[in-house]
């Protein structure tokens, strides 16, 4: 049996407190394409793929897909004006360095893919203990899928029963749960700590902070 750990991670909203300027770009992109949609309602779709997002917030049965390249094109073009300047949630890096250094091997699972994902890795500023990512371009079908973290997964070569993954939304937890490996939330991205637990996460934390703050008595001291 391997003795090989890894900590996988979501980013927007669990490592990059991200989540608020989706929700408003996403809005801003509606917006101009003529179509009303409550900010709740986008910040409860946050952590879907483009694709999947759509789907949920306006149908997918009659939705010209013409339509959706333009929308999420938008949304892209206006999130990206935020590149340089993505904030990373406190102690981000320091958490992922803390488990690095207690032999955990850290994978990211994201949405995020190309120049997003790098200025999210930036903000992070941790590559120097990050094995790699799984990103929307390295799966068919991405959160609440488990594709993601089984993803993630064989990067780091470890079967689901050594595997932490960490994220802030239901579609998080719901792919943790698919693939087998430990759920555990953060309340970064603003769901609610009952929202998640209902969609199965093992121990909830208030940020990155909080569960470096916890290494010792919390599910990844179990795991050592």
């Amino acid at each position: 049996m391997t003795t090989k750990r890894a900590a996988i991670f979501d980013v927007d909203g669990t490592l990059v407190d991200t989540n608020h300027l989706h929700v408003v770009t996403w809005w801003e992109a509606f917006r101009k394409a003529g179509h009303q949609v409550p900010m709740r309602d986008i910040h409860r779709a946050v952590g879907l793929s483009g694709g999947d997002l759509l789907d949920h917030l306006l149908g997918g049965d009659d939705r010209d897909p013409d339509e959706d390249e333009q929308l999420t094109a938008a949304h892209h073009a206006l999130y990206a004006t935020y590149f340089e300047r993505l904030p990373a949630l406190d102690a981000a890096g320091d958490l992922l360095r803390a488990l690095a250094g207690r032999g955990w091997t850290i994978v990211l699972a994201t949405s995020a893919s190309g120049a997003e994902l790098s200025a999210l890795r930036r903000a992070i500023d941790a590559d120097d203990v990050i094995l790699g990512a799984a990103s929307a371009d390295d799966v068919g079908d991405g959160k609440p899928a488990p594709d993601p973290v089984r993803r993630a997964r064989e990067l780091a070569e470890v079967p689901s029963e050594r595997a932490v993954f960490v994220g802030d939304t239901v579609w998080d937890m719901n792919a943790a749960v698919r693939d087998g490996v430990l759920p555990v939330a953060v309340l970064s991205g603003g769901i609610p700590r009952a929202d998640l637990e209902t969609a199965g996460a093992r121990a909830v934390y208030r940020d990155p902070a909080d569960l470096l703050g916890h290494l010792d008595s919390g599910v990844f001291a179990d795991m050592e």
